[in-house]
């Protein structure tokens, strides 16, 4: 069965240009959790200085709905941000590198180095047994860690990206014990072509049913690229409802993979989603609705 993580909320929303109001995120995720996902990536906790639009991760936590069987994951990019995830009871986290040195110093400030040096105590205290003493709620403690590659296709700054440096990166964060490693084509220009390459690249180190793939639609073929994924074995996919999102730090990469069009390929595929369309919609049309009215 394909699996499918839903990032409209935490991806789709982090670039808008006006603040979804807190109430407006809450029911979207609400209204998600009765799709049939296995996993929606509620927010991030990052300084709401450098993410204004995910300043109130806390609080969209603490009001959803979680529907049992559903897993509700949350972006972190270092031990302070883990600390208000675990104290959100987040069901997993998920830290951010890149396989671009540019890209990584634009986006979080850091080389490649210093952001696995960065989350190397964020996984192990993640993954660690829980602890008494600090003032910290650790019952979410002993949280599975997603590792997203950005740029593992290519960069806005340094164009084309060698499968063999994707596959340094996520060898680094295999070695220090995430649990899934998850490549993004950040700008959404691959090709069929380049995802087998990219797949080819990590022949020994992973196979593709070990990962997820993140995919942009920026021209148009982030379908055809699921698909040859797909034949090529991959069975997780990211994607955001009426296809929100797209980078900050990635000039012309607008829009991920429309969740309503991924489910329909694999559908088409003969592939069981256990996604509802119909849901799936009402979704999309909410959000779409409140950001219009936000932008207004």
């Amino acid at each position: 069965m394909l699996r499918i993580t839903e990032v409209g909320p935490r991806d789709g929303l982090q670039n808008e240009k006006t603040i979804i109001p807190t109430e407006d995120k809450v029911r979207f995720v609400d209204l998600l959790s009765e799709c049939g996902f296995a996993e929606i990536e509620v927010s991030s906790f990052v300084s709401p200085k450098w993410v204004p639009q995910l300043g109130d991760a806390a609080e969209v936590f603490a009001r959803i709905k979680r529907r049992p069987g559903v897993i509700y994951s949350a972006l972190v990019p270092n031990e302070k941000g883990l600390e208000g995830a675990i104290a959100a009871k987040v069901d997993k986290i998920a830290v951010f590198t890149a396989a671009s040195e540019t890209f990584s110093l634009k986006n979080t400030n850091a080389t490649i180095a210093q952001t696995l040096e960065r989350f190397a105590p964020v996984i192990r205290k993640a993954k660690s047994q829980a602890s008494s003493g600090d003032g910290i709620d650790k019952t979410g403690a002993g949280l599975p860690v997603r590792a997203y590659i950005s740029c593992a296709v290519a960069c806005p700054y340094e164009g084309p990206i060698a499968p063999e440096r994707v596959r340094d990166v996520a060898a680094r964060l295999i070695d220090l014990g995430v649990d899934e490693i998850d490549l993004g084509d950040t700008i959404g220009v691959a090709t069929p072509d380049d995802v087998e390459r990219l797949y080819d690249g990590l022949k020994g180190l992973l196979v593709p049913a070990q990962t997820t793939l993140h995919l942009h639609d920026t021209r148009g073929r982030a379908l055809a690229c699921a698909e040859r994924a797909w034949r090529l074995g991959v069975r997780s996919f990211d994607s955001s409802c009426a296809g929100l999102g797209g980078c900050p730090y990635a000039p012309g990469a607008k829009g991920n993979v429309a969740t309503e069009a991924i489910v329909g390929l694999f559908e088409r595929l003969g592939e069981r989603t256990d996604a509802d369309q119909s849901r799936i919609a009402q979704a999309s049309d909410f959000i779409i609705e409140r950001r219009t009215v936000a932008n207004s």
